[in-house]
């Protein structure tokens, strides 16, 4: 873990739960897991609120707790987790996507339910671990926390609930006496009631499934990009198809036939058989190797190479870095080193048809800039420079990894400017949200026009002007995050899918 992760923790978890809870998540992120004493003396705050800041750290699922022989209680925070907190505003506009937006509008509880297990299903929600039913003796010790468990095949199963009405609540100004009396009164009703099948059943965001569906759609929109739409169709049905059945850590998806594939296109997509297995035949031929032959059952047994497919989007994503950062001609260099594997310098002029002079303060550059890297070849065991080859060549995973950790330092630089920005403009934006609270009221009231008016003049054309500017800086900066936050998506998941390959190799 780099300065930056931890840097950028500690302003994402002060930016949504205050200065408390970035103290203590900070403090753990750095440290590693701690018992609760220990975090109480080397933070300097009370008992009381780091108890409060780390049931908001686990509330968020951001911290967890484990039990250690001694029998002590050991709480950690996760740093990948806290970084998700850049993604939520990705994960609400998927969700919105994918099964509508019901912003403004009124649902029936049946529409929330289906919209609910629809997410369910799909794997998008999942339940929480819960605290098992106690089967032991009464009179045994209690444990110093309790073990959360979920059955796996529990975890994407809705309880079936009888629910009647409008998912739309009333407002509390309405009879405030009269809804008390029936919140009173429906209290009453449910202490008699048996408890709903849903009881002690609790639900969270399945971060690792959304991780699963952007990476999915970046490898369509590739496969869209190197080939065609029919290709990049086919890709995303057979992607479809796995997405349930293949772990969001896997390198492979699960074998698919031809046959079952023709059967799963779309229903627009009128392409016959034979043509299916043309582009089959043709993307599996492809240098890229985003798909895969496994067998020829079926038709041909085909996956989708998941591994090399998060390496190929991780280079080309250090491609296009390279040329907007050093140029056309540097890129060409860059991309002869990534085909050619290890050059002298020689021969990269000769390659790249550039100019000694101009190919040698390129090559520089990117070594500077940790792009490239210089492997030193010995002929003899003096290591003699002028016996020694020197060979330049392009190492993926580390330049990957320098990349990531400057994405890093980006995002927190961008959420500093931003606090800076509204910290500047504090006084302005409290007098802009004050007089829109009034305008508010008085339309609620009815108040005529002109009053309306009168309330709007409050702030003068330069400050109107002021609030705009700064309303457009802000929207920048929030898209510039969303779109270095889409590049970090991209080179993290390349990271740690070689770091699972390089485990499972015996």
């Amino acid at each position: 873990m780099t300065q930056a992760e931890i840097k950028l923790c500690s302003l994402l978890l002060q930016e949504h739960f205050g200065e408390i809870v970035e103290k203590i998540g900070t403090y753990l992120v750095r440290t590693g897991g701690q018992p609760l004493r220990v975090i109480v003396s080397d933070t300097g705050t009370s008992l009381d609120q780091v108890k409060k800041a780390l049931c908001v750290l686990i509330q968020h699922n951001l911290g967890t707790y484990q039990i250690q022989k001694r029998g002590f209680v050991e709480y950690s925070v996760q740093c990948s987790r806290v970084l998700c907190i850049l993604r939520y505003p990705r994960y609400i506009y998927t969700a919105k996507t994918l099964y509508g937006d019901t912003d403004g509008k009124t649902m029936d509880y049946t529409e929330v339910s289906s919209t609910f297990v629809r997410l369910a299903d799909t794997h998008f929600v999942q339940r929480c671990p819960g605290v098992p039913d106690a089967s032991g003796p009464s009179d045994s010790a209690a444990p110093p926390a309790p073990t959360l468990v979920i059955d796996e095949k529990d975890m994407y199963s809705v309880p079936r609930l009888n629910l009647i009405g409008k998912g739309k609540r009333r407002r509390s100004c309405d009879d405030d006496d009269n809804g008390e009396h029936k919140a009173k009164k429906q209290k009453q009703d449910l202490e008699s009631q048996e408890p709903p099948p849903d009881d002690g059943i609790y639900w969270q965001v399945n971060r690792d499934r959304f991780h699963q569906h952007f990476r999915d759609q970046a490898i369509v929109s590739a496969v869209a990009n190197r080939m065609d739409q029919t290709s990049s169709e086919i890709v995303r049905t057979m992607l479809r198809m796995s997405e349930v059945t293949t772990s969001s850590n896997a390198a492979y998806t699960q074998p698919l036939s031809s046959n079952e594939i023709f059967r799963s296109l779309p229903a627009g997509y009128n392409i016959g058989k034979q043509v299916l297995d043309q582009y089959l035949t043709l993307l599996a031929d492809d240098p890229l190797e985003f798909i895969g032959k496994s067998g020829d059952s079926g038709g041909g047994m085909y996956v989708v190479n998941l591994h090399k497919a998060l390496a190929s989007l991780a280079t080309a994503t250090l491609e296009s870095i390279v040329q907007e950062r050093f140029g056309s001609r540097c890129a060409r260099i860059f991309r002869l080193l990534l085909r050619k594997k290890h050059l002298e310098q020689k021969q990269v002029e000769d390659f790249a048809m550039i100019p000694a002079k101009e190919a040698k303060d390129m090559l520089y550059k990117m070594l500077s800039e940790n792009f490239v890297s210089l492997q030193e070849i010995p002929k003899t065991p003096d290591h003699a420079p002028s016996r020694t080859f020197y060979l330049y060549t392009v190492n993926v995973l580390a330049s990957t990894r320098m990349l990531l950790h400057r994405c890093y330092k980006s995002v927190a630089n961008l959420i500093e400017r931003r606090q800076y920005e509204t910290r500047e403009n504090k006084r302005l934006l409290e007098k802009s949200q004050r007089v829109e609270a009034i305008l508010a009221s008085m339309q609620a009231t009815g108040a005529e026009e002109v009053q309306l008016q009168e309330i709007e003049e409050m702030i003068t054309a330069p400050e109107r002007q002021q609030l705009e500017s700064l309303k457009h800086t802000v929207n920048k900066i929030d898209a510039s995050e969303n779109q270095v936050d889409e590049t970090i998506f991209l080179l993290a998941s390349y990271v740690d899918s070689t770091v699972v390959a390089a485990a499972k190799k015996p």
